[in-house]
């Protein structure tokens, strides 16, 4: 399944089991000799929600959240029976609320339904954090808004890297998993391949951090790539766009209702009242099968 050509491989737990997801994370997302994902996604059951995802980048990585694989789970689980329709879908209702467990607490979904099929789904992706220490990083100071980061590099990238700016300015915020949002003037002149494993990968975030480029093409558009953490180069990240959208507003860049244009396609992000960050997006299934074990 994908959400905006960010695919993961989705394993129904309530009927198969995983003895080493970490393992087969590796195996199965590799795009050449696996089915080719950017990561594996279980989906199991849960004592404080419908379901429970756990994440897998395409590296073996645990991930705390994915805002694409949350929106395709919501759709799994509808479309494949794993709950029971709610009144409001008996009632014929365009609509049907699935909650899901993940690394980063319950998330509510609302599924737009149409002739008994999920096309959209919107998540509340709850509220946005921006403590340093919660990324983690070691940078001081509550918050890291507009800070100059500079990036070091390593002696046998010195080369490749020799049209990245030493100092990026980056806004960081955490969405159940880290997230350092750059600005930039120009999105084509990123060499993103180079410049995003530079930020990611900086020793002032010890557990990595995903990364977004960002051009503002109004106070309620942008358009950006990313870079992420165990997985690299992807066509979409939906935290990452809510990151995008927290961060353009807290520096005055942007509306707090927003339209992120990434490479797979358009996420509609709201940073509400309820201070609660709202993700709509597409949830695709594309194709199911067996993995020899």
């Amino acid at each position: 399944m994908h959400g905006l050509g960010n695919d993961y491989i989705y394993i129904n737990c309530l009927q198969e089991h995983v003895d080493h997801p970490p393992a087969l994370a590796r195996v199965i997302s590799h795009r050449h000799t696996g089915v080719g994902s950017d990561g594996l996604i279980l989906i199991l059951p849960s004592e404080t929600a419908d379901l429970r995802m756990e994440i897998y980048n395409a590296d073996g990585s645990r991930a705390q959240m994915c805002g694409n694989g949350i929106r395709c789970v919501a759709k799994y689980a509808m479309e494949h029976g794993l709950i029971s329709p709610s009144t409001a879908a008996a009632m014929n209702e365009s609509w049907q609320d699935v909650r899901i467990e993940t690394d980063a607490g319950v998330k509510p979904c609302r599924c737009q339904m149409s002739d008994g099929k999920i096309e959209t789904v919107r998540v509340d992706m709850g509220q946005p954090v921006f403590d340093s220490a919660a990324m983690p990083s070691t940078i001081n100071g509550d918050r890291i808004v507009n800070y100059p980061l500079g990036l070091k590099r390593p002696e046998p990238q010195a080369s490749a890297c020799a049209n990245v700016r030493s100092c990026l300015v980056v806004t960081c915020v955490s969405m159940g998993n880290p997230h350092a949002v750059i600005f930039v003037e120009n999105l084509d002149s990123i060499a993103l391949e180079v410049a995003g494993p530079l930020v990611t990968d900086a020793p002032e975030f010890p557990d990595r951090i995903n990364t977004h480029f960002v051009e503002i093409d109004s106070a309620q558009h942008v358009t950006m790539k990313t870079w992420e953490r165990g997985s690299g180069a992807t066509r979409a990240c939906g935290s990452g766009a809510c990151a995008v959208c927290v961060a353009g507003a807290i520096t005055q860049r942007t509306k707090r209702k927003i339209t992120a244009t990434l490479p797979g396609g358009d996420l509609v992000l709201e940073w509400a009242d309820d201070d609660h960050v709202y993700m709509t997006g597409p949830a695709v299934e594309v194709f199911s099968g067996t993995w020899p074990i």
